[in-house]
């Protein structure tokens, strides 16, 4: 008994048999896991992202709500926003409850123009953009943050008119 080997495809044979098989994704003929593929979306705190599920997707869960908040739009679109720092897992779902696809959201400090300052085991964080000035991210001292914080709520009272002294003309 002899054995046969099979010929080497020409690159012309290989070109076509790649176009086939992208016109066979892109037909939407891909197999059932095309669409539930785990894919990482990173996005920083205090910040929104926005993102395309299938279209198909009726209800989105986020599997720690403390991490990332979403908001579901239509035709698939979310409105992703990161929280605080970490990880979790969006899952999309169809009417009848089918899993459509499932995401790992990863939540990031934000880069560029935050700078931290390391007093002993105490940090602040300024904004940079282009003085620095306080801003309060996840990780700042207690004390600091709780003074940034008090600082930026009782200057938002009175913009709105809700705190003593005054809030516009009258």
């Amino acid at each position: 008994m002899g054995h046969r080997s099979m010929p080497t495809p020409s690159p012309l044979q290989r070109c076509a048999r790649a176009a086939g098989i992208a016109l066979f994704l892109a037909l939407g003929a891909a197999p059932a896991f095309a669409e539930t593929a785990p894919a990482i979306v990173a996005v920083s705190v205090d910040n929104a992202k926005v993102i395309r599920l299938p279209e198909r997707t009726q209800t989105v869960i986020v599997g720690n709500p403390l991490v990332a908040d979403v908001a579901l739009q239509r035709n698939g679109i979310v409105i992703l926003t990161g929280k605080s720092f970490g990880s979790t897992n969006l899952i999309a779902l169809d009417a009848s409850g089918t899993m459509l696809a499932e995401t790992t959201i990863s939540v990031q400090a934000a880069q560029g123009s935050i700078v931290t300052v390391q007093r002993g085991l105490d940090r602040e964080s300024y904004s940079c953009t282009p003085n620095c000035m306080p801003s309060m991210q996840l990780g700042d001292a207690t004390k600091y943050f709780g003074d940034v914080s008090g600082q930026a709520d009782a200057r938002r009272n009175l913009a709105t008119g809700g705190g003593g002294g005054g809030g516009g003309q009258k």
